[in-house]
Protein backbone atom coordinates (compact mmCIF):
# COMPACT_ATOMS: atom_id res chain seq x y z
CA UNK A 1 0.00 0.00 0.00
CA UNK A 2 1.22 3.49 -0.72
CA UNK A 3 0.30 7.05 0.14
CA UNK A 4 -3.11 7.45 1.71
CA UNK A 5 -3.75 3.71 1.50
CA UNK A 6 -1.14 2.93 4.15
CA UNK A 7 -2.50 1.35 7.34
CA UNK A 8 -2.09 2.90 10.76
CA UNK A 9 -2.26 0.28 13.51
CA UNK A 10 -2.01 0.26 17.30
CA UNK A 11 -1.29 -2.54 19.76
CA UNK A 12 -1.04 -2.38 23.55
CA UNK A 13 1.60 -4.77 24.92
CA UNK A 14 0.83 -3.73 28.51
CA UNK A 15 -1.39 -1.34 30.44
CA UNK A 16 -4.78 -2.52 29.12
CA UNK A 17 -6.93 -4.51 31.54
CA UNK A 18 -4.51 -3.44 34.29
CA UNK A 19 -3.04 -0.30 35.83
CA UNK A 20 0.69 -0.36 35.26
CA UNK A 21 3.19 -1.95 32.85
CA UNK A 22 2.36 0.53 30.09
CA UNK A 23 3.71 -0.19 26.61
CA UNK A 24 1.99 0.83 23.39
CA UNK A 25 3.14 0.48 19.80
CA UNK A 26 2.00 2.22 16.63
CA UNK A 27 2.73 0.94 13.14
CA UNK A 28 2.57 2.51 9.67
CA UNK A 29 2.65 0.39 6.52
CA UNK A 30 0.92 -2.84 5.59
CA UNK A 31 0.92 -6.40 6.91
CA UNK A 32 4.13 -7.19 4.99
CA UNK A 33 6.18 -4.25 6.25
CA UNK A 34 5.47 -1.79 9.04
CA UNK A 35 7.56 0.87 10.74
CA UNK A 36 6.89 0.91 14.48
CA UNK A 37 6.94 3.51 17.22
CA UNK A 38 6.97 2.43 20.88
CA UNK A 39 5.48 4.62 23.62
CA UNK A 40 6.56 4.00 27.24
CA UNK A 41 8.06 0.89 28.81
CA UNK A 42 6.75 0.49 32.35
CA UNK A 43 6.47 -1.99 35.20
CA UNK A 44 3.79 -3.24 37.58
CA UNK A 45 4.50 -3.99 41.22
CA UNK A 46 4.06 -7.56 42.39
CA UNK A 47 1.68 -8.45 45.24
CA UNK A 48 3.75 -10.73 47.48
CA UNK A 49 0.96 -13.17 48.35
CA UNK A 50 0.36 -13.93 44.67
CA UNK A 51 3.92 -13.79 43.33
CA UNK A 52 6.29 -14.81 46.13
CA UNK A 53 9.79 -13.44 45.61
CA UNK A 54 8.90 -11.44 42.50
CA UNK A 55 9.99 -7.80 42.65
CA UNK A 56 8.47 -6.37 39.47
CA UNK A 57 6.29 -7.36 36.54
CA UNK A 58 7.50 -6.29 33.09
CA UNK A 59 5.85 -6.54 29.67
CA UNK A 60 6.90 -9.37 27.35
CA UNK A 61 8.59 -7.56 24.45
CA UNK A 62 9.41 -10.55 22.24
CA UNK A 63 7.30 -9.14 19.38
CA UNK A 64 9.10 -5.78 19.52
CA UNK A 65 12.47 -7.55 19.78
CA UNK A 66 11.66 -9.47 16.59
CA UNK A 67 10.62 -6.20 14.91
CA UNK A 68 13.42 -4.06 16.28
CA UNK A 69 14.94 -3.40 12.82
CA UNK A 70 11.62 -1.75 11.98
CA UNK A 71 11.38 0.09 15.33
CA UNK A 72 12.02 3.80 14.77
CA UNK A 73 12.35 4.64 18.45
CA UNK A 74 10.84 4.71 21.93
CA UNK A 75 9.18 7.85 23.31
CA UNK A 76 8.58 8.28 27.05
CA UNK A 77 5.54 10.29 28.12
CA UNK A 78 6.80 10.80 31.71
CA UNK A 79 8.97 9.33 34.47
CA UNK A 80 6.57 7.30 36.59
CA UNK A 81 7.72 3.72 37.10
CA UNK A 82 4.63 2.28 35.40
CA UNK A 83 5.69 4.17 32.26
CA UNK A 84 9.50 3.95 32.22
CA UNK A 85 10.49 1.51 34.98
CA UNK A 86 11.26 -1.44 32.66
CA UNK A 87 13.71 0.51 30.53
CA UNK A 88 16.96 -0.53 32.23
CA UNK A 89 16.04 -4.21 32.10
CA UNK A 90 14.48 -4.43 28.65
CA UNK A 91 16.17 -1.75 26.54
CA UNK A 92 19.19 -3.99 25.72
CA UNK A 93 16.82 -6.33 23.83
CA UNK A 94 15.69 -3.42 21.65
CA UNK A 95 18.76 -1.18 21.38
CA UNK A 96 16.79 1.73 19.91
CA UNK A 97 16.98 5.49 20.47
CA UNK A 98 14.92 6.85 23.37
CA UNK A 99 13.25 10.27 23.42
CA UNK A 100 12.22 12.13 26.58
CA UNK A 101 11.71 15.61 28.00
CA UNK A 102 14.38 17.03 30.39
CA UNK A 103 13.03 15.88 33.78
CA UNK A 104 12.31 12.35 32.53
CA UNK A 105 15.77 12.10 30.96
CA UNK A 106 17.45 13.40 34.13
CA UNK A 107 15.56 10.96 36.38
CA UNK A 108 16.49 8.08 34.06
CA UNK A 109 20.14 9.14 34.25
CA UNK A 110 19.95 9.26 38.08
CA UNK A 111 18.35 5.83 38.13
CA UNK A 112 21.08 4.44 35.87
CA UNK A 113 23.77 5.90 38.11
CA UNK A 114 22.25 4.08 41.09
CA UNK A 115 22.22 0.64 39.46
CA UNK A 116 25.61 -1.01 38.85
CA UNK A 117 25.86 -2.48 35.37
CA UNK A 118 22.89 -0.50 34.01
CA UNK A 119 23.01 -0.12 30.22
CA UNK A 120 24.19 3.10 28.61
CA UNK A 121 20.94 4.17 26.97
CA UNK A 122 21.17 6.91 24.31
CA UNK A 123 18.50 9.47 25.21
CA UNK A 124 17.59 12.39 22.98
CA UNK A 125 16.22 15.20 25.14
CA UNK A 126 13.17 16.89 23.62
CA UNK A 127 12.20 20.30 25.03
CA UNK A 128 8.81 20.63 26.72
CA UNK A 129 6.30 21.20 23.91
CA UNK A 130 8.88 20.08 21.32
CA UNK A 131 8.24 18.42 17.97
CA UNK A 132 10.41 15.91 16.11
CA UNK A 133 10.27 13.22 13.43
CA UNK A 134 10.96 9.50 13.59
CA UNK A 135 10.57 7.77 10.23
CA UNK A 136 6.94 8.22 9.15
CA UNK A 137 5.99 9.59 12.58
CA UNK A 138 5.79 13.34 13.24
CA UNK A 139 5.58 13.60 17.05
CA UNK A 140 4.58 16.65 19.06
CA UNK A 141 4.77 16.79 22.85
CA UNK A 142 1.86 18.43 24.66
CA UNK A 143 2.18 19.49 28.30
CA UNK A 144 -0.40 17.76 30.51
CA UNK A 145 -1.04 18.37 34.20
CA UNK A 146 -0.10 15.27 36.22
CA UNK A 147 1.59 14.34 39.49
CA UNK A 148 5.14 14.48 38.12
CA UNK A 149 6.99 17.17 36.15
CA UNK A 150 7.19 17.05 32.35
CA UNK A 151 4.20 14.80 31.77
CA UNK A 152 3.23 14.76 28.12
CA UNK A 153 0.60 13.65 25.70
CA UNK A 154 1.82 12.85 22.19
CA UNK A 155 0.30 14.02 18.95
CA UNK A 156 1.46 11.34 16.52
CA UNK A 157 0.97 12.50 12.94
CA UNK A 158 1.35 9.91 10.16
CA UNK A 159 0.48 9.67 6.45
CA UNK A 160 -2.48 7.51 7.48
CA UNK A 161 -3.90 9.79 10.17
CA UNK A 162 -3.20 11.57 13.47
CA UNK A 163 -3.43 10.04 16.95
CA UNK A 164 -3.53 11.68 20.37
CA UNK A 165 -1.86 9.38 22.91
CA UNK A 166 -2.77 11.06 26.19
CA UNK A 167 -0.29 9.48 28.61
CA UNK A 168 -1.33 10.27 32.20
CA UNK A 169 -3.12 13.57 32.62
CA UNK A 170 -5.81 15.67 34.23
CA UNK A 171 -7.20 19.16 33.70
CA UNK A 172 -5.81 21.28 36.52
CA UNK A 173 -6.08 25.06 36.04
CA UNK A 174 -3.82 25.72 39.04
CA UNK A 175 -1.03 23.12 39.19
CA UNK A 176 1.88 23.79 41.53
CA UNK A 177 4.49 23.03 38.86
CA UNK A 178 4.49 23.10 35.06
CA UNK A 179 1.94 24.73 32.84
CA UNK A 180 -1.69 23.62 32.96
CA UNK A 181 -2.88 21.03 30.43
CA UNK A 182 -2.38 22.70 27.04
CA UNK A 183 -6.00 23.30 26.04
CA UNK A 184 -4.97 25.54 23.13
CA UNK A 185 -2.92 22.82 21.42
CA UNK A 186 -5.60 20.21 22.04
CA UNK A 187 -8.34 22.39 20.57
CA UNK A 188 -6.10 23.12 17.57
CA UNK A 189 -5.70 19.36 17.08
CA UNK A 190 -9.47 19.02 17.03
CA UNK A 191 -9.68 21.64 14.28
CA UNK A 192 -6.82 20.03 12.34
CA UNK A 193 -8.49 16.62 12.53
CA UNK A 194 -7.82 13.82 15.02
CA UNK A 195 -8.31 10.28 13.80
CA UNK A 196 -7.92 8.51 17.16
CA UNK A 197 -7.64 9.23 20.87
CA UNK A 198 -5.86 6.57 22.95
CA UNK A 199 -6.58 7.65 26.49
CA UNK A 200 -6.12 7.25 30.23
CA UNK A 201 -9.09 5.48 31.90
CA UNK A 202 -7.88 5.36 35.53
CA UNK A 203 -10.63 7.56 36.99
CA UNK A 204 -13.36 6.92 34.40
CA UNK A 205 -15.58 5.55 37.19
CA UNK A 206 -15.56 8.87 39.09
CA UNK A 207 -17.95 11.73 38.39
CA UNK A 208 -17.00 15.38 38.20
CA UNK A 209 -13.54 16.89 37.96
CA UNK A 210 -10.41 16.15 39.99
CA UNK A 211 -9.59 18.83 42.57
CA UNK A 212 -6.51 20.96 41.96
CA UNK A 213 -3.05 20.68 43.48
CA UNK A 214 -3.61 24.23 44.72
CA UNK A 215 -6.50 22.95 46.89
CA UNK A 216 -4.19 20.33 48.41
CA UNK A 217 -1.61 23.03 49.10
CA UNK A 218 -4.15 25.01 51.15
CA UNK A 219 -5.11 21.95 53.22
CA UNK A 220 -1.52 20.90 53.92
CA UNK A 221 -0.50 24.45 54.80
CA UNK A 222 -3.29 24.64 57.39
CA UNK A 223 -2.45 21.21 58.86
CA UNK A 224 1.23 22.05 59.25
CA UNK A 225 0.42 25.45 60.72
CA UNK A 226 -2.02 24.07 63.31
CA UNK A 227 0.23 21.22 64.48
CA UNK A 228 1.72 21.53 67.97
CA UNK A 229 4.36 18.83 67.82
CA UNK A 230 6.42 17.29 65.06
CA UNK A 231 4.92 16.85 61.59
CA UNK A 232 5.82 14.08 59.14
CA UNK A 233 4.48 14.07 55.59
CA UNK A 234 4.66 11.13 53.22
CA UNK A 235 3.88 11.29 49.54
CA UNK A 236 5.09 9.81 46.26
CA UNK A 237 8.69 10.96 45.93
CA UNK A 238 8.10 11.76 42.25
CA UNK A 239 5.37 14.30 43.07
CA UNK A 240 7.70 17.29 43.02
CA UNK A 241 4.76 19.69 43.15
CA UNK A 242 3.69 18.13 46.44
CA UNK A 243 7.25 18.36 47.77
CA UNK A 244 7.23 22.06 46.95
CA UNK A 245 3.85 22.42 48.67
CA UNK A 246 5.20 20.83 51.87
CA UNK A 247 8.26 23.07 51.74
CA UNK A 248 6.17 26.23 51.46
CA UNK A 249 3.80 25.04 54.20
CA UNK A 250 6.79 24.46 56.49
CA UNK A 251 8.21 27.89 55.68
CA UNK A 252 4.87 29.54 56.49
CA UNK A 253 4.83 27.75 59.86
CA UNK A 254 8.46 28.59 60.70
CA UNK A 255 9.60 24.99 60.35
CA UNK A 256 12.56 23.35 58.60
CA UNK A 257 12.14 20.43 56.20
CA UNK A 258 14.17 17.27 56.82
CA UNK A 259 14.40 14.74 53.98
CA UNK A 260 14.09 11.13 55.13
CA UNK A 261 14.60 8.38 52.53
CA UNK A 262 16.89 7.82 49.55
CA UNK A 263 14.12 8.05 46.94
CA UNK A 264 13.30 11.55 48.18
CA UNK A 265 16.94 12.57 47.95
CA UNK A 266 17.27 11.32 44.36
CA UNK A 267 14.12 13.08 43.17
CA UNK A 268 15.10 16.33 44.92
CA UNK A 269 18.52 16.29 43.23
CA UNK A 270 16.90 15.81 39.79
CA UNK A 271 14.26 18.47 40.49
CA UNK A 272 16.94 20.98 41.47
CA UNK A 273 19.01 20.10 38.41
CA UNK A 274 16.02 20.72 36.11
CA UNK A 275 14.86 23.91 37.84
CA UNK A 276 11.68 22.61 39.47
CA UNK A 277 12.86 23.55 42.97
CA UNK A 278 14.31 26.94 42.12
CA UNK A 279 13.97 29.25 45.10
CA UNK A 280 13.54 26.38 47.57
CA UNK A 281 16.29 26.44 50.23
CA UNK A 282 18.37 23.29 50.76
CA UNK A 283 16.69 20.56 52.78
CA UNK A 284 18.21 19.31 56.01
CA UNK A 285 19.47 15.75 56.38
CA UNK A 286 17.83 13.19 58.66
CA UNK A 287 20.84 13.37 61.01
CA UNK A 288 19.79 16.86 62.24
CA UNK A 289 16.17 15.86 62.93
CA UNK A 290 16.76 15.08 66.59
CA UNK A 291 18.37 18.47 67.23
CA UNK A 292 15.40 20.52 65.99
CA UNK A 293 12.58 21.51 68.43
CA UNK A 294 9.35 19.53 67.80
CA UNK A 295 7.49 22.65 66.63
CA UNK A 296 10.25 23.59 64.18
CA UNK A 297 10.49 20.47 61.99
CA UNK A 298 8.65 18.78 59.13
CA UNK A 299 9.96 15.35 58.11
CA UNK A 300 9.34 14.57 54.44
CA UNK A 301 9.36 10.77 54.35
CA UNK A 302 9.32 7.94 51.84
CA UNK A 303 6.90 5.08 52.45
CA UNK A 304 3.46 6.28 51.32
CA UNK A 305 2.74 2.79 49.94
CA UNK A 306 3.72 0.91 53.09
CA UNK A 307 7.06 -0.27 51.69
CA UNK A 308 8.65 -2.25 54.54
CA UNK A 309 12.15 -0.76 54.14
CA UNK A 310 11.01 2.81 53.56
CA UNK A 311 11.38 5.52 56.16
CA UNK A 312 7.79 5.70 57.43
CA UNK A 313 7.46 1.93 57.97
CA UNK A 314 10.60 1.99 60.10
CA UNK A 315 9.29 5.00 62.03
CA UNK A 316 5.98 3.15 62.61
CA UNK A 317 7.96 0.25 64.08
CA UNK A 318 10.13 2.68 66.12
CA UNK A 319 13.16 1.28 64.29
CA UNK A 320 14.43 4.31 62.37
CA UNK A 321 17.99 5.32 63.40
CA UNK A 322 17.37 9.09 63.13
CA UNK A 323 13.64 9.82 63.23
CA UNK A 324 11.17 9.11 66.01
CA UNK A 325 7.66 10.40 66.66
CA UNK A 326 5.86 10.83 69.96
CA UNK A 327 2.23 10.92 71.12
CA UNK A 328 0.63 14.11 69.81
CA UNK A 329 2.85 14.35 66.71
CA UNK A 330 1.10 14.44 63.35
CA UNK A 331 1.62 12.33 60.21
CA UNK A 332 0.00 13.42 56.93
CA UNK A 333 -0.51 10.70 54.30
CA UNK A 334 -0.50 12.82 51.14
CA UNK A 335 -1.06 9.87 48.81
CA UNK A 336 -3.60 7.22 47.91
CA UNK A 337 -3.00 3.48 47.98
CA UNK A 338 -1.94 1.85 44.73
CA UNK A 339 -4.24 -1.21 44.39
CA UNK A 340 -2.59 -4.14 46.19
CA UNK A 341 -0.79 -2.00 48.77
CA UNK A 342 -3.72 -1.55 51.17
CA UNK A 343 -2.57 -4.15 53.72
CA UNK A 344 0.99 -2.81 53.85
CA UNK A 345 -0.27 0.76 54.32
CA UNK A 346 -2.68 -0.46 57.00
CA UNK A 347 0.22 -1.93 58.97
CA UNK A 348 2.03 1.41 58.91
CA UNK A 349 -1.10 3.35 59.90
CA UNK A 350 -1.79 0.99 62.79
CA UNK A 351 1.82 1.13 63.96
CA UNK A 352 1.69 4.91 64.12
CA UNK A 353 -1.70 5.05 65.83
CA UNK A 354 -0.57 2.54 68.45
CA UNK A 355 2.23 4.98 69.33
CA UNK A 356 -0.37 7.70 69.96
CA UNK A 357 0.47 9.62 66.78
CA UNK A 358 -2.26 11.53 64.94
CA UNK A 359 -2.65 10.21 61.38
CA UNK A 360 -4.36 12.30 58.69
CA UNK A 361 -5.39 10.80 55.34
CA UNK A 362 -7.49 11.83 52.37
CA UNK A 363 -10.49 10.18 53.98
CA UNK A 364 -10.98 13.24 56.18
CA UNK A 365 -8.88 16.02 54.64
CA UNK A 366 -8.00 17.12 51.09
CA UNK A 367 -4.35 16.10 51.44
CA UNK A 368 -4.17 14.23 48.13
CA UNK A 369 -5.66 14.49 44.66
CA UNK A 370 -5.30 12.07 41.78
CA UNK A 371 -3.25 12.92 38.73
CA UNK A 372 -5.82 11.29 36.45
CA UNK A 373 -9.00 12.65 34.80
CA UNK A 374 -12.52 12.06 36.07
CA UNK A 375 -15.54 11.88 33.78
CA UNK A 376 -16.01 15.62 33.29
CA UNK A 377 -12.39 15.96 32.19
CA UNK A 378 -12.69 13.01 29.80
CA UNK A 379 -15.75 14.66 28.28
CA UNK A 380 -13.91 17.96 27.91
CA UNK A 381 -10.97 16.32 26.13
CA UNK A 382 -13.27 14.49 23.72
CA UNK A 383 -15.04 17.79 23.03
CA UNK A 384 -11.74 19.56 22.30
CA UNK A 385 -10.18 16.84 20.15
CA UNK A 386 -13.28 15.41 18.38
CA UNK A 387 -11.74 11.99 17.65
CA UNK A 388 -13.27 9.61 15.12
CA UNK A 389 -11.93 6.62 17.09
CA UNK A 390 -11.42 6.26 20.86
CA UNK A 391 -9.51 3.44 22.54
CA UNK A 392 -9.58 3.32 26.36
CA UNK A 393 -6.24 2.24 27.90
CA UNK A 394 -4.50 2.54 31.29
CA UNK A 395 -7.16 0.83 33.36
CA UNK A 396 -8.72 -2.41 34.52
CA UNK A 397 -11.76 -3.86 32.74
CA UNK A 398 -14.23 -1.70 34.73
CA UNK A 399 -12.33 1.51 33.95
CA UNK A 400 -12.09 0.67 30.24
CA UNK A 401 -15.81 -0.15 30.02
CA UNK A 402 -16.81 3.10 31.76
CA UNK A 403 -14.53 5.17 29.53
CA UNK A 404 -15.95 3.44 26.44
CA UNK A 405 -19.55 4.07 27.54
CA UNK A 406 -18.78 7.74 28.18
CA UNK A 407 -17.17 8.09 24.72
CA UNK A 408 -20.24 6.59 23.06
CA UNK A 409 -22.47 9.03 24.96
CA UNK A 410 -20.25 11.85 23.71
CA UNK A 411 -20.89 10.74 20.13
CA UNK A 412 -17.50 9.23 19.22
CA UNK A 413 -18.26 7.20 16.05
CA UNK A 414 -15.89 4.27 16.74
CA UNK A 415 -15.11 3.11 20.28
CA UNK A 416 -12.82 0.07 20.47
CA UNK A 417 -12.21 -1.80 23.72
CA UNK A 418 -9.19 -4.06 23.27
CA UNK A 419 -6.86 -6.27 25.29
CA UNK A 420 -3.09 -6.52 25.56
CA UNK A 421 -1.85 -8.09 22.34
CA UNK A 422 -4.77 -7.00 20.15
CA UNK A 423 -3.67 -5.41 16.87
CA UNK A 424 -6.10 -2.58 16.15
CA UNK A 425 -6.32 -0.98 12.74
CA UNK A 426 -7.03 2.73 13.14
CA UNK A 427 -7.06 3.61 9.45
CA UNK A 428 -8.64 2.64 7.14
CA UNK A 429 -11.68 0.77 8.58
CA UNK A 430 -11.06 0.81 12.36
CA UNK A 431 -11.26 -2.50 14.26
CA UNK A 432 -9.30 -5.35 15.84
CA UNK A 433 -7.64 -7.25 12.97
CA UNK A 434 -5.11 -9.59 14.56
CA UNK A 435 -3.11 -10.48 17.66
CA UNK A 436 0.57 -10.08 18.42
CA UNK A 437 2.49 -11.87 21.19
CA UNK A 438 2.01 -10.21 24.59
CA UNK A 439 2.48 -11.34 28.14
CA UNK A 440 4.49 -10.79 31.29
CA UNK A 441 8.03 -11.20 32.54
CA UNK A 442 8.88 -11.34 36.23
CA UNK A 443 11.91 -9.63 37.73
CA UNK A 444 13.12 -12.06 40.36
CA UNK A 445 16.12 -10.55 42.13
CA UNK A 446 18.45 -9.63 39.27
CA UNK A 447 17.02 -12.23 36.87
CA UNK A 448 14.17 -11.93 34.36
CA UNK A 449 11.87 -14.96 34.42
CA UNK A 450 9.14 -15.78 31.91
CA UNK A 451 5.72 -15.74 33.61
CA UNK A 452 4.99 -19.19 32.14
CA UNK A 453 8.07 -20.75 33.75
CA UNK A 454 7.60 -23.07 36.74
CA UNK A 455 9.61 -20.85 39.10
CA UNK A 456 6.82 -18.82 40.67
CA UNK A 457 4.18 -21.56 40.43
CA UNK A 458 6.50 -23.87 42.37
CA UNK A 459 7.00 -21.18 45.03
CA UNK A 460 3.26 -20.76 45.43
CA UNK A 461 2.92 -24.51 45.98
CA UNK A 462 5.77 -24.44 48.47
CA UNK A 463 4.12 -21.61 50.41
CA UNK A 464 0.83 -23.50 50.50
CA UNK A 465 1.90 -27.07 51.25
CA UNK A 466 5.62 -27.21 52.00
CA UNK A 467 8.08 -29.75 50.65
CA UNK A 468 9.59 -33.12 51.42
CA UNK A 469 13.13 -34.08 50.45
CA UNK A 470 13.94 -37.81 50.57
CA UNK A 471 17.29 -39.50 49.91
CA UNK A 472 17.40 -43.26 49.36
CA UNK A 473 20.55 -45.36 48.84
CA UNK A 474 20.10 -48.80 47.20
CA UNK A 475 22.52 -51.55 46.33
CA UNK A 476 23.01 -53.03 42.87
CA UNK A 477 20.94 -56.01 44.07
CA UNK A 478 17.97 -53.78 44.84
CA UNK A 479 18.30 -53.63 48.64
CA UNK A 480 18.24 -50.58 50.93
CA UNK A 481 21.88 -49.74 51.68
CA UNK A 482 20.88 -47.57 54.67
CA UNK A 483 17.83 -46.04 56.29
CA UNK A 484 16.18 -43.37 54.08
CA UNK A 485 16.96 -39.78 55.06
CA UNK A 486 14.21 -37.17 55.00
CA UNK A 487 13.65 -33.48 55.52
CA UNK A 488 10.11 -32.09 55.89
CA UNK A 489 9.94 -28.33 55.22
CA UNK A 490 6.89 -26.23 56.09
CA UNK A 491 4.85 -29.28 57.15
CA UNK A 492 3.21 -29.63 60.61
CA UNK A 493 5.16 -31.83 63.00
CA UNK A 494 2.11 -33.83 64.16
CA UNK A 495 -1.20 -34.86 62.59
CA UNK A 496 -4.63 -34.24 64.13
CA UNK A 497 -4.31 -37.40 66.26
CA UNK A 498 -0.92 -36.37 67.62
CA UNK A 499 1.11 -38.78 65.48
CA UNK A 500 4.44 -37.67 64.02
CA UNK A 501 4.00 -37.00 60.31
CA UNK A 502 7.70 -37.71 59.68
CA UNK A 503 7.22 -41.26 61.00
CA UNK A 504 4.21 -41.73 58.73
CA UNK A 505 6.28 -40.65 55.73
CA UNK A 506 9.19 -42.86 56.75
CA UNK A 507 6.95 -45.90 57.04
CA UNK A 508 5.39 -45.13 53.64
CA UNK A 509 8.82 -44.84 52.01
CA UNK A 510 10.12 -48.14 53.41
CA UNK A 511 6.93 -50.14 52.78
CA UNK A 512 6.63 -48.79 49.24
CA UNK A 513 10.21 -49.73 48.43
CA UNK A 514 9.80 -53.22 49.88
CA UNK A 515 6.57 -53.77 47.94
CA UNK A 516 8.26 -53.12 44.60
CA UNK A 517 9.28 -56.15 42.51
CA UNK A 518 13.01 -56.73 42.75
CA UNK A 519 13.50 -55.82 39.07
CA UNK A 520 11.95 -52.37 39.56
CA UNK A 521 14.03 -51.76 42.70
CA UNK A 522 17.14 -51.60 40.49
CA UNK A 523 15.56 -48.82 38.38
CA UNK A 524 16.33 -45.56 40.18
CA UNK A 525 13.66 -43.61 38.27
CA UNK A 526 10.92 -46.15 39.09
CA UNK A 527 11.92 -46.19 42.76
CA UNK A 528 11.92 -42.36 42.95
CA UNK A 529 8.48 -42.00 41.36
CA UNK A 530 6.89 -44.72 43.53
CA UNK A 531 8.31 -43.19 46.73
CA UNK A 532 7.29 -39.67 45.68
CA UNK A 533 3.68 -40.74 45.14
CA UNK A 534 3.57 -42.69 48.40
CA UNK A 535 5.05 -39.87 50.50
CA UNK A 536 2.62 -37.28 49.11
CA UNK A 537 -0.34 -39.60 49.62
CA UNK A 538 0.71 -40.35 53.21
CA UNK A 539 0.91 -36.65 54.08
CA UNK A 540 -2.35 -35.90 52.29
CA UNK A 541 -4.13 -38.56 54.33
CA UNK A 542 -2.83 -37.15 57.62
CA UNK A 543 -2.88 -33.41 56.78
CA UNK A 544 -5.23 -32.85 53.86
CA UNK A 545 -2.56 -31.21 51.69
CA UNK A 546 -0.12 -32.58 49.13
CA UNK A 547 3.38 -31.11 49.50
CA UNK A 548 5.98 -30.93 46.80
CA UNK A 549 8.24 -33.95 47.04
CA UNK A 550 11.74 -34.53 45.69
CA UNK A 551 13.29 -37.99 45.88
CA UNK A 552 16.97 -38.62 45.21
CA UNK A 553 17.92 -42.28 44.64
CA UNK A 554 21.60 -43.21 44.80
CA UNK A 555 22.86 -46.63 43.70
CA UNK A 556 25.88 -47.83 45.73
Amino acid sequence: MAGSQQELVFAPLGGVGEIGMNLSIYGVGDERQRTWLAVDLGVSFAAEEHLPGVDLILPDIRYLAEERRNLAGLVLTHAHEDHFGALLDLWPRLNVPVYATPFTAALLAAKRAGEPGAPDIPVTVIPVGGRFKLGPFDIEMISMAHSIPDSNALIIRTPAGTVLHTGDWKIDPTPILNDPTDEKKLRALGEEGCLALVGDSTNAVRDGQSPSEADVAKAITELVKSARGRVAVTTFASNVGRLRTVTEAARAAGREVVLVGRAMERIVNVARETGYLDGVPPFRGADVYGYLPPNKVVALCTGSQGEPRAALARIAEDQHPDVTLSPGDRVIFSARAIPGNEKAIGRVLNGLIEQGIEVITDRTHLVHVSGHPRRAELEQLIGWVKPKVLIPVHGEALHLAEHAALARRCGVPNVIVCRNGDLVRLSPSPGVIDEVPAGRIYKDGSILVDATARTVADRRRLSFAGAISIAVAITEKGELAANPEMDLIGIPERDRDGGLIEETVYDAVVSTFESLPRGRRRDADSVAEAIRRAARAAVAERWGKKPMCHVHVLTV
